[in-house]
């Protein structure tokens, strides 16, 4: 399937190569450039050089500002990510960047790849270890209804487009765009996995990303971990996760805002600025604590979750 998929996306939609960048700087600009140079002992004719090289550097900017813009504007209503990439290219807006080294456990300075590999390996491993067994036991029972070809469906048409691909190199967009054969066989698969609990061995693999929150960052704390997984997986987890929803969320409090549907935190925010205002009119004393779990997400107890999914009457196979 995997190979299917690659052969004819590539067959259909040949791999773009990223352009390299164009900035409005140009040769003539450079050789007037360097006629001014060797004029360094003739001011007149310096200063004219001078002057001329400051006009064209003024058109070559505009005309290349110009043609940036007429760009963006084709693409604003057919691919708005690009868009938005152009003007930050444009406006020059700054990305935090990699040091290109890290620190190991007692601070020392790796330079060497393979160094900075295993340093990195170390810290996520103690990131994610939280002592889960093996495999979790489920006392319930773990038979369960197929999946469905429409639920698989729903899942695909429902998923996020412009996404990284995971190991297999197998885009959304790719998924999205299979007929009713492809969604047959991608049933078929789900349900395997479904039935026997077997995950193929490409589907388990995850590429690890480290950003750095801030520039020059040199300790592992300091970058944001994200995990690049195959979509079919995230297919699979969406269609679990869509089944197990109308038990969940019944459970969730009503103050809980972040990654509810239909709700945000800006809801929150909104709330808070209000009580804070109300308390500045009649001079109250207002009080507010807020906590920050580290590392919150990564460190979820696996086996207390099983549990508490347990006692909410999930399933026994979603589990």
């Amino acid at each position: 399937m995997k190979s299917s998929i690659i052969t004819s996306a590539e067959e259909v939609i040949p791999k773009t190569q990223l352009k390299k960048k164009k900035r409005w700087m140009n040769n003539e600009i450079l050789q007037l450039m360097e006629q001014r140079r060797l004029k360094k002992s003739n001011l007149q004719e310096y200063k004219l050089i001078d002057k001329a090289i400051k006009k064209k550097c003024s058109e070559a900017k505009e005309k290349w500002l110009n043609e940036q813009c007429s760009e963006i504007e084709s693409k604003l209503s057919v691919n708005t990510k690009f868009a938005h990439q152009k003007i930050n290219e444009i406006t020059g807006k700054s990305k935090c960047t990699s040091s290109g080294c890290i620190k190991s456990k007692n601070g020392t300075v790796l330079m060497e790849k393979g160094d900075i590999l295993n340093r990195w390996t170390e810290y996520i491993e103690e990131l994610f270890d939280d002592n889960r067994t093996s495999k979790p036991n489920i006392k319930k029972n773990i038979e369960g209804p197929p999946i469905m070809k429409d639920e698989v469906r729903v899942a695909i048409k429902s998923m996020k487009t412009n996404k990284a691909t995971g190991p297999d190199g197998i885009s959304i967009e790719m998924i999205q765009c299979l007929d009713e054969l492809g969604v047959d066989v991608m049933t078929k698969l789900i349900n395997k996995i479904y039935d026997t609990g077997e995950i193929p061995e490409d589907l388990t693999k995850s590429i690890f990303i480290a950003l750095p929150k801030k520039p020059g960052a040199t300790e592992c704390e300091l970058h944001r971990t994200i995990s690049l997984m195959s979509h079919i997986t995230k297919v699979l987890l969406k269609i679990l996760m869509m089944r197990m929803k109308n038990k969940i969320t019944p459970e969730i409090a009503k103050e809980q805002y972040g990654f509810m549907p239909d709700k945000g935190t800006r809801n929150a925010i909104f709330i808070l600025r209000t009580i804070i205002e109300r308390s500045i009119e009649v001079k109250h004393d207002l009080y507010l604590c807020f906590l920050d779990y580290t590392k919150a997400f990564d460190k979820v107890k696996h086996d207390s979750l099983f549990q508490i999914l347990e006692k909410l009457d999930i399933d026994g196979k979603e589990l």
